[in-house]
């Protein structure tokens, strides 16, 4: 025995100790699986059910605020009925992270009451698909006031740059009418002082001009007044366009909505415009720019991020997703 430890450079204790659990086990007592800690306070079960009472809201079971707190959490586990789970806040916290369960902010969503909901959007997604260069998106962008606005830039640390206020807004309001070619991915519009049906007309003739061979071409726009008179439809059923309306509360069905995010980013954040003249010339001069870089590094990286926000709308296509019950 003194010479195995000798050679193993082990103590005498171990080395019998080796021996004995070799007569009972064989060779897998060259492995021993040492358990490594106190034994775990929480099973499966436990650490599922936990993950549950952490993701259901308050209310649901009958407590008297809206958002748990981990020091909320951590109380309420210790006296639920017929389950008792003792846990730290730090562990409950590390637990969490473990199972991907974060605080976050709440989203809303928009559930669309329109009766013939699924028929629009089906529509929308058959001439999409189907006719893509044919295939026009229509809507207003505002109102656009002048007023500076907040946003970012680089600057010396500690030492952000500043924008004024205002007080006083004495030069009213004007909306962008954005016309969208789903087909050439081409952007473009004017400003106009209101909505109405004349200024809806010159811009439904303004995508009619963009495919002057009079074949058929869709238009999607949401269900505006201005968007759907009278006189607008005479003019679309003698001009060969269809007008595909998107159901009521859904404006994410629209796509020109994922292109106002970045016009909106890069014309009026971080912006002191003096007068709607010099505004309307930032708005139309953006549209030129994106249509000649379609391609550019930067327009890549935001319309993805502005095509999730717009999905985060829709959430599951058909309204929200309904909540876990613990």
């Amino acid at each position: 025995m003194p010479v195995i430890a000798q050679l193993v450079a082990a103590d005498d204790d171990t080395v019998r100790d080796v021996i004995h659990r070799f007569n009972e086990i064989g060779l897998d007592c060259l492995d021993p699986q040492w358990a490594g800690g106190r034994p775990r306070q929480l099973n499966s079960e436990d650490e599922d059910f936990l993950v549950l009472t952490a993701t259901t809201r308050p209310a649901k079971l009958a407590q008297p605020f809206t958002r748990w707190s981990i020091r909320k959490l951590a109380a309420y586990l210790n006296r639920v009925h017929g389950r008792v789970i003792r846990i730290g806040r730090q562990a409950l916290r590390c637990l969490l992270a473990r199972r991907g369960v974060t605080f976050q902010r709440t989203k809303t969503w928009k559930v669309s009451t329109d009766p013939d909901r699924d028929a629009k959007l089906d529509r929308i997604e058959h001439v999409v698909d189907h006719f893509p260069d044919r295939v026009f998106a229509f809507d207003e962008f505002g109102p656009l006031g002048i007023r500076p606005t907040g946003g970012s830039c680089w600057a010396e640390q500690g030492r952000p740059d500043r924008i004024p206020a205002t007080y006083h807004r004495t030069h009213g309001v004007t909306y962008f009418h954005g016309c969208y070619s789903i087909g050439d991915d081409t952007l473009w519009g004017v400003n106009r002082r209101r909505k109405s049906a004349a200024t809806s007309l010159a811009a439904l003739r303004s995508i009619r001009a963009a495919r002057p061979d009079g074949a058929p071409i869709h238009v999607i726009t949401d269900n505006l007044s201005a968007h759907k008179g009278a006189k607008i439809r005479r003019w679309a059923r003698k001009n060969n366009v269809e007008l595909c309306f998107t159901p009521t509360n859904a404006s994410w069905a629209n796509p020109i909505e994922a292109r106002f995010g970045p016009l909106r980013q890069c014309t009026l954040a971080n912006s002191n415009h003096p007068d709607h003249t010099v505004q309307t010339r930032e708005l139309r001069r953006r549209p030129r720019w994106r249509n000649a870089n379609a391609r550019h590094p930067d327009l890549l990286a935001a319309q993805p991020r502005e095509r999730a926000r717009i999905r985060s709308e829709k959430d599951l296509r058909r309204g929200g997703r309904p909540l876990a019950a613990a």
